[in-house]
């Protein structure tokens, strides 16, 4: 095992892998220390500095250029209403979505230079990771970072979005009728096109957020006078919807949870009973899910453009969150990381 210093955040320089004459030795430069942003309880966040644990055998040290946001489990992290989870405890480092570059690898040099998605981290010696990739360098198993094509881009956040609207796809079929118009929604429904459905009503209550690029509908639900849907997937995490849902199935009617929700799920059950509605449950994205996202993109067939609305620093962070939480008109809120790293331009 090599011995890391822990000093300074920001990372040695590096010369791209394509040139190893001139690659510098990181087993001598690199430090395990990371900027991170921290959840200490209810709405209080800071940027701390963090050390992080030593390596251990198919690790990879990332130095994160963009994390996202998320405006579902984060929200209640951040609010402290988060309900019982593996893992949960204060102080926390939160975000699933972290795109950066590989700086060091243990036993797999082929990594080194690589752009990647992460779906998290846990790696901090003095925070909880829930779910830890909201960071300047992260530390994560080779496993559980995917390989992106070519540079990554702040847009390529939205791949654990892509991936957990594809897999509620999977759990039941392309929707006929989409709850909710945030990013998951927009992309569930920009899925559903993509892989050959036809354009889907989607609901949503904000009139801020009406407004689509695709050929589907978008409307508030007291506006929508079809009573016969097949297939529902409910994506806006709001528990009261549900009955609104079951109000317009078809008979024989398949309804996808596909949010998180904190407060308890209950429905009226005489109108799911006459309607002999089936209740499925989304969860977690598989990796065949990013895989098939990561193809819709290479054929041109799904983009991610016009849903990253809002960009902030770290140094900000605190007013980063509260924009994303609070303000209707951002649909995703991203941190810049970049300028933390030495060796990004």
């Amino acid at each position: 095992m090599m011995t890391f210093m822990i000093g300074s955040a920001h990372s040695a320089s590096l010369m791209t892998a394509e040139d190893p004459q001139n690659t510098v030795d990181l087993s001598r430069q690199l430090e395990l220390i990371s900027d991170a942003v921290v959840f200490n309880g209810d709405r209080d966040v800071a940027l701390r500095r963090l050390a992080l644990e030593p390596l251990q055998d198919g690790d990879l040290v990332i130095d994160v250029e963009w994390s996202g946001v998320s405006t579902g489990t984060e929200r209640l992290l951040w609010s402290s209403n988060m309900p019982a989870f593996p893992g949960l405890s204060y102080p926390l480092v939160p975000g699933y979505e972290a795109v950066g570059r590989v700086v060091h690898a243990e036993q797999a040099a082929e990594w080194i230079g690589a752009s990647v998605f992460v779906p998290g981290a846990d790696c901090y010696q003095n925070a909880a990771g829930l779910f830890g990739a909201s960071a300047s360098r992260i530390v994560v198993p080779e496993r559980r970072a995917v390989r992106l094509d070519g540079a990554g881009q702040k847009n390529d956040v939205l791949m654990a979005l892509a991936a957990t609207a594809h897999h509620a796809i999977t759990r039941s079929d392309v929707p006929e009728l989409i709850i909710g118009h945030g990013v998951l929604g927009q992309l569930l429904a920009r899925l559903t096109e993509a892989l050959g459905g036809a354009p889907p009503t989607v609901w949503e209550t904000n009139a801020v957020r009406r407004q689509t690029s695709g050929a589907y509908r978008v409307m508030h639900p007291e506006q929508d006078s079809h009573r016969a849907y097949a297939k529902i997937c409910d994506v806006s995490g709001n528990v009261d919807a549900i009955d609104t849902a079951i109000s317009r199935a078809a008979k024989g009617a398949e309804l996808t949870l596909a949010g998180f929700y904190s407060d308890r799920v209950s429905f009226d059950f005489a109108p799911a009973f006459m309607r002999e509605v089936s209740l499925k449950i989304a969860a977690e994205w598989q990796p065949a899910d990013i895989e098939a996202v990561m193809m819709l993109r290479r054929k041109g067939m799904l983009s991610f453009d016009g849903l990253v609305t809002h960009v902030e620093t770290p140094e900000r962070a605190d007013r980063a969150y509260q924009t994303a939480f609070e303000s209707a008109d951002c649909l995703k809120m991203v941190l810049d990381w970049r300028a933390r790293h030495d060796h990004v331009a």
